[in-house]
């Protein structure tokens, strides 16, 4: 990989260029003419295997991540697509993500707001949850493997030195970032997801800081203040930093198990309910990404729904707040959207007639888009009691994928049977 002359094929994989390279690996973006897609492709240099210190270890690496290929499916982790070994050429095909490693919002002059950080952070969470009940230990969190895509998007990604519950694998011992290990893993503690929970919170300290929160010049000096010295709090360098995310950060980096989070869920779910009664600035009117997760999450309507597509439909619809008395839909006007009720009543009315109350979790406007050729409201609806809409419009939700669509439909159908079945009940007066 060294030589002059332009490489211009990795396997079946055209190269188009060079991404960038490190002590043991090459990164190239290439074309998969099979799927029509760019890709990125990692190859390892062979004499990396035959190096008679670590040699042994690269392997290990290579083969954690290779066995991964195509078993983490999930919106915030670079999926892994192939991975071939052979005599000549070993590599790794994965997702090609434009937009550079969070590092470099890990500067103090490169800061990003804090409720974008939250955000960010929130994301990743729901990602390593994922790869926990997948029986997946990262063990390597640090903003370098987390891809960044744009706004709080982001791709958690080299889950080489993962720790992998099948042990169809070769764990590896001994590897890491030092900054960011936990002091169960300088310790050479048997490990658990725990560990990753301490990892991400020095990843929120180092995004809302621009700094470690341990400052050593070497690995001694720096695992013993990993294990016994308190970092300072953030606030000390960002005063706006709210207490409530600083409260986050501090549990998150507990020493010791039991102060720490237990599961990733804690995790998320205080990061989902850091603004909420605290609000900053502009986002007084505005539905994070975290928040959107979390409640349609607990709403009966997307009970089969899986994380991927929460995601989905978290992407496709628009949030807002309703105030009492306000129309939401008028009789005969076109229907573009249906809606659900994250929060509050609305009623339906026909002509002045009453015919339903509707409560949080309850869906409206789903006929126009059941039925396909007159999309036209049937009855107006106004809000009764303040409330938050969830709308999705019907042409976005055709661009969804077809499991999101399938569980919408399925949801549509659960709700007319038992509204039909309410209708009998009354008609026959029961």
């Amino acid at each position: 990989m060294t030589g002059e002359a332009k490489l211009e094929q990795i396997g079946k994989y055209p190269v188009v260029r060079k991404l960038g390279e490190g002590a043991t690996s090459e990164v190239y973006l290439c074309h998969d003419p099979f799927n029509s897609r760019d890709v990125a492709v990692k190859l390892v240099s062979p004499e990396v295997f035959r190096d008679p210190a670590r040699g042994k270890l690269f392997k290990k690496l290579f083969v954690t991540e290779a066995s991964l290929a195509g078993k983490l499916q999930h919106p915030h982790i670079c999926q892994i697509y192939d991975a071939v070994a052979d005599e000549s050429l070993h590599y790794i095909v994965m997702e090609y993500v434009d937009g550079g490693t969070l590092e470099k919002f890990c500067v103090p002059e490169g800061l990003l707001a804090v409720e974008r950080i939250v955000e960010i952070v929130f994301k990743c969470t729901r990602a390593l949850e994922y790869a926990q009940k997948m029986g997946i230990t990262h063990r390597d969190i640090k903003p370098a493997n987390i891809l960044y895509t744009g706004q709080t998007e982001v791709k958690v990604t080299d889950f080489g030195a993962a720790l992998i519950a099948s042990g169809e694998t070769t764990q590896v011992s001994a590897i890491g970032s030092p900054a960011y290990m936990s002091p169960q893993q300088v310790k050479e503690h048997p490990l658990d997801h725990r560990t990753d929970i301490y990892s991400m919170g020095v990843v929120l300290y180092h995004l809302l800081t621009g700094r470690l929160p341990f400052q050593a010049t070497n690995n001694f000096s720096l695992i013993y203040q990993i294990t016994n010295v308190e970092p300072p709090p953030p606030s000390s360098y960002r005063p706006e930093i709210p207490a409530a995310v600083e409260g986050i950060v501090r549990r998150a980096m507990a020493k010791d198990l039991e102060g720490r989070y237990g599961e990733w869920e804690e995790f998320s779910l205080d990061l989902a309910n850091a603004f909420r009664g605290e609000p900053l600035g502009a986002r007084v009117q505005e539905f994070a990404d975290s928040d959107k997760f979390e409640t349609l999450r607990k709403l009966p309507f997307f009970v089969n729904f899986s994380d991927a597509e929460l995601w989905e439909v978290a992407r496709v619809s628009t949030w807002r707040a309703a105030r009492a008395g306000e129309l939401l839909m008028k009789e005969g006007e076109p229907g573009t959207f249906f809606c659900i009720l994250a929060d509050g009543q609305v009623k339906v009315t026909k002509k002045g007639k009453l015919l339903n109350l509707l409560r949080t979790g309850e869906c409206f406007g789903e006929m126009a888009y059941l039925q396909k050729t007159a999309q036209v409201r049937g009855a107006d609806v106004s809000v009764m009691a303040d409330a938050k809409i969830i709308s999705v419009p019907t042409g976005k939700l055709a661009q969804a994928s077809d499991g999101c669509r399938h569980k919408f439909d399925r949801a549509f159908m659960e709700i007319l049977v038992e509204r039909l079945a309410m209708a009998n009940i009354r008609l026959s007066g029961v």
